[in-house]
């Protein structure tokens, strides 16, 4: 049972901090090399959702057991 727990926590945190990630490395390198605008963590986190279902590729992926 703790495992799950472990689990569950884990994938909240993964799924807090790759936007964060995202958007950090978004705005260190988009907005100075091309001229692109800054993004917010929301706006990061829609891309993130938007390239999973476009591309079907798995953000993270655990192996549990």
């Amino acid at each position: 049972m703790i495992e799950v727990l472990y689990a569950i926590a884990l994938v909240m945190l993964v799924a807090a901090a790759l936007p964060a990630l995202f958007e950090w490395l978004w705005n260190m390198t988009m907005p100075e090399v091309f001229g692109m605008p800054a993004l917010n963590y929301w706006q990061s986190f829609r891309l993130l959702l938007i390239a999973h279902i476009l591309f079907g590729v798995p953000i993270v992926t655990l192996s549990i057991g």
